[in-house]
């Protein structure tokens, strides 16, 4: 069985992140924000969209930039 995508906001990726020790660095425009983490270097674009869900191949490669599996990202979003 294959694990489902969830339909999620950027406020709940943001959340999900932060628990990581991602932290926000800048922003880009008014619409992405770039969190970066210290520890090991990595880096995301979170779109911020206020309200609205964000697509599953976005979601996908934000979960690639943080090493998460999406099972871990459910796990901590409802932690």
């Amino acid at each position: 069985m294959s694990p489902r995508f969830p339909a999620v906001t950027s406020d709940e990726v943001i959340t999900v992140i932060q628990k990581l020790g991602f932290l926000f660095k800048r922003q880009s425009g008014t619409s992405h924000a770039i969190y970066f983490r210290e520890s090991d270097k990595r880096r995301t674009t979170i779109p911020v969209h206020k309200g609205r869900i964000i697509k599953k191949k976005t979601l996908k490669a934000i979960l690639v930039d943080c090493a998460l599996t999406v099972d871990q990202f459910n796990e901590l979003r409802n932690s």
